[in-house]
């Protein structure tokens, strides 16, 4: 190891002093890698926010185990089932509790501007709330007031002046289907690609809200496991006892089985997916494009080092220098300018836009990645280089 590391100290930088010799070729090939660096963050940001902002509710509600209708596709699709489910459930030992949630998108008017937007309602049993958020649940008598709602406050759209008014007290009114409500308090949750907003009320006011809608069916149910009970053995029983027209899921499940839907099933998460791959190879053929033109000018000065004695290996590791420096010195510019775009979506979209370590290592490797495999192809001419050739 100290031998390896005397080599490397002594070593002569070659590769970094080629690639200063030509400054402008330097910071073309920077701005090729940032740019190739740019697009892989941004489409593994707005896949990322995606998957968060689509799972934000699975991951606050109250619930062990939750029950929901078999062909149900994810939390915007919800199919109903009924809701004497609930009650089989509760026969089953170890379950604590079964609570139903109302989920349904509907068309409101947005009290700020008056247009008609799409936003996500969720009814709820004030008494036993279904969320963890203490927004919700230190304000769970509010809901209780009839044609009462929370509206999110990180909501998709222009609600400043509303918010504000909320906020100081003041009583903010709007309709949804043509019936007047009150926002009487807020949370924050955040937007997501399902819905632009999300307003919670008591599942009597849900039901108020939606007339045809069946009491005796639910979206949702939620179940709480007795301390002590092992959920493995809990769910089993649960899947054995209930019909086939639901299904058990625990929440890590269900989280993951909507992260699937919105990855694999939906456009837009291939889409992303996609774009990530392209930005990849973009990269491989910029850096690509620099290495092979930088060893085709120098391809005199190569072949005078083999004739000297050097070998193959050497003059590889002299590509390999640069591909590597390259990498570090185009994937940190992408890195703030990507910080600064996350920053930027995040205050159009109102998604979940933030920079991670792990995201970051992970491009860095894939940055690496991609300038090694450009050098491996650029080599290619190098190990063919006859000094005979030459002279």
């Amino acid at each position: 190891m100290k031998k390896l590391f005397t080599a490397l100290t002594h070593r002569t930088p070659l590769g970094w002093l080629q690639l200063k010799h030509d400054l402008t070729r330097l910071l073309t090939a920077m701005s090729g890698i940032a740019f190739a660096d740019i697009l892989i963050f941004m489409q593994f940001g707005f896949l990322n926010a995606l998957l968060n902002s689509n799972t934000l509710l699975h991951r606050n509600l109250e619930a062990d185990i939750v029950i929901m209708n078999t062909q149900a596709l994810n939390w915007g699709e919800l199919s109903t089932f009924p809701r004497r489910r609930l009650y089989q459930a509760l026969d089953i030992p170890g379950i604590e509790s079964a609570d139903a949630l109302y989920v349904n998108s509907v068309q409101w008017k947005n009290p700020q501007t008056q247009q008609k937007t799409s936003v996500m309602v969720i009814g709820m049993n004030p008494d036993r709330p279904a969320f963890t958020l203490p927004e919700i649940t230190q304000k769970l008598n509010e809901i209780k007031l009839p044609d009462t709602v929370l509206f999110d406050r990180a909501a998709r759209g222009e609600y400043e002046e509303a918010i504000a008014k909320t906020e100081l007290g003041e009583t903010v009114t709007t309709e949804i289907e043509r019936r007047t409500v009150s926002i009487g308090g807020l949370f924050s949750m955040g937007a997501s690609f399902a819905a632009d907003a999300v307003i919670i009320t008591s599942d009597q006011n849900f039901l108020r809200l939606m007339p045809k809608r069946q009491p005796g069916t639910v979206s949702l149910g939620l179940l709480k496991i007795e301390p002590g009970s092992d959920p493995a053995q809990v769910r089993a029983m649960l899947d054995a006892h209930l019909p086939d027209d639901v299904k058990t899921l625990t929440i890590e499940e269900f989280i993951n089985e909507e992260k699937t839907y919105w990855a694999t099933n939906r456009p837009i998460g291939v889409v992303f997916g996609f774009g990530a791959a392209i930005g990849f190879v973009v990269g491989v053929v910029i850096v690509y494009q620099i290495l092979s033109t930088d060893v085709n000018a120098h391809i005199a000065e190569y072949a005078t080092f083999k004739a000297m004695g050097y070998r193959n290996s050497y003059l590889l590791g002299v590509v390999f220098e640069e591909a590597i420096i390259l990498a570090a010195l185009g994937f940190f510019p992408g890195l703030g300018i990507s910080i600064g775009l996350y920053a930027l979506a995040q205050k159009a979209t109102a998604l979940p836009m933030l920079m991670t370590t792990t995201r970051a290592i992970g491009v860095l490797i894939l940055t690496i990645v991609m300038c090694g495999i450009s050098g491996a192809i650029a080599t290619r001419r190098l190990q063919a280089a006859d000094p005979a050739d030459i002279f």
